[in-house]
């Protein structure tokens, strides 16, 4: 069975594709310590201002995914140019991608700034809390260009084979976040190290605080990733006109559309099983936001390699290179699954633990550490998956993981959330028992795709 699943393995490729995927791994490791740290600060002001800040995360995920979307397209445009040894092409990507960022940027300011106060209440959170939602969504989105520029030009640089830039650039940006949090979540207060008290100044402002530090790190980060972009010699924009080039528009745009109405569609599924469990009360929104944060670390592997098959495969695509592909292939995924077996046997032992890092409430933590332990089994599944579909967003193909995702996420985790909760009662750990059986049902349908041998176009058997 391996042998059939696995036909070419080629151990001197695995230096390859580490050096591409450890810088995107520890990007999103220090991304998620800052979001581990965050979670714990406000969490540290009670139960409320935990829930205040998670109820509108989903809402982030849509935006951040539905942006990060249009970062595919160039990605694999991108990725193909440089395969084919074309720079020129490369570097004329780049130029709409640097458009592409100007208007989805300015249009995203104005729709998250204009409906700030009206998403907590589509999130149906909780009313003590609605006002302060609103406003921590209106800060945290106030940078919304230097946001979309970090998405955007961060994936350009990877499509490009530099994954240590965006990762360098994100180490600034987390150091900062932390600290600033310190000093804006906090009052001014007597702390003693080793024996010495001093004051420590700090503006008190709690939630408040915790979306402007966010807001002022996101604002450096995107002005430090445009000027990383500016100054390097292979996919600097530098000299490129600034216009719409419909030759590469139209290639980038047949990709990232299906992708961006998949992370839509899917992130729009977030939110609508976000706000079932918000209408549970304020300790499942509680335990399901700092689960939610708990388990985003250990996903870390599985995106991290995720991006390396996405460029290593459109590298392969653009040269034409079908034994490549097949070694790619050959080579991520028993690399992926491995990590994903390791990553999710942590998170089940340690489920308990990292909810009591993030609150007191014994409620709370009983119920975060079961449905983690419950998704910690699903890992391994759900690491297939990434792969399969990294691989097939660097060649090009992004129309049946649009229509994977968006059947998985509406037809078996909604609407089996909306029964479980919202008809029969049931509570949390039911809306996660659907999430599950939505990610094995992602892992049957990309390896039957896989097996058949349809993710990859230069497959000769492959159905198109």
């Amino acid at each position: 069975m391996l042998k059939k699943l696995f036909p070419r393995l080629n151990l001197g490729m695995i230096p390859v594709i580490l050096t591409l995927a450890w810088p995107t791994m520890l990007e999103q490791l220090l991304q998620t310590t800052v979001q581990y740290i965050d979670t714990a600060m406000v969490g540290s002001l009670g139960t409320q201002a935990t829930a205040a800040v998670g109820a509108t995360t989903t809402v982030n995920w849509l935006i951040g995914s539905t942006i990060s979307a249009l970062g595919v397209g160039f990605l694999s445009f991108i990725a193909r140019a440089l395969g084919a040894k074309d720079e020129a092409a490369a570097k004329k990507a780049v130029s709409q991608a640097v458009l592409a960022v100007l208007l989805v940027g300015s249009l995203f300011t104005v729709i998250t700034l204009s409906l700030s106060g009206v998403v907590p209440v589509l999130m149906q959170v909780d009313e003590s809390i609605r006002e302060l939602a609103g406003r921590y969504f209106f800060i945290l989105y106030l940078p919304m260009l230097p946001r979309a520029a970090s998405i955007i030009f961060g994936t350009v640089l990877r499509a490009a084979g530099d994954t240590k830039t965006p990762m360098k650039i994100g180490v600034v940006v987390n150091i900062m976040n932390v600290v600033l949090n310190y000093l804006m979540i906090y009052p001014t207060r007597p702390l003693t190290l080793f024996s010495l008290t001093f004051t420590m100044p700090g503006l008190g402002w709690g939630v408040i605080g915790a979306g402007a530090a966010s807001a002022i790190a996101f604002a450096v980060g995107g002005i430090g990733i445009t000027i990383a972009l500016w100054k390097h010699p292979m996919v600097s924009p530098k000299g490129q006109k600034l216009r719409p080039d419909a030759s590469i528009l139209k290639p980038c745009m047949k990709v990232a559309l299906p992708n961006m109405l998949q992370r839509f569609g899917t992130s729009l599924g977030y939110v609508a099983f976000a706000s079932m469990i918000n209408s549970l009360g304020e300790i499942s929104t509680a335990a399901h936001t700092i689960a939610n944060t708990v388990e985003s670390a250990f996903y870390i592997p599985g995106y991290g390699m995720q991006t390396a098959a996405a460029t290593l495969a459109g590298n392969a695509y653009g040269a034409k290179d079908q034994k490549r592909m097949k070694e790619l292939s050959a080579m991520f995924i028993p690399i992926e699954i491995g990590l994903m077996i390791l990553s999710g046997g942590l998170l089940f032992l340690l489920a308990p633990s990292l909810m009591g890092l993030f609150s007191q409430s014994q409620e709370v933590i009983r119920l975060g550490a079961a449905v983690l332990r419950m998704v910690a089994v699903s890992e391994p599944f759900y690491g297939f998956s990434i792969i399969i579909e990294g691989m097939m967003q660097g060649v090009g193909n992004t129309k049946k993981p649009f229509a994977y995702n968006i059947m998985g996420m509406w037809l078996v985790r909604i609407v089996g959330t909306f029964i479980c909760t919202q008809l029969l009662g049931f509570g949390l750990v039911s809306a996660w028992a659907c999430m599950i059986a939505h990610n094995l049902l992602l892992f049957f349908l990309f390896l039957r795709c896989y097996v058949q041998g349809t993710w990859n176009p230069l497959n000769q058997k492959a159905v198109v």
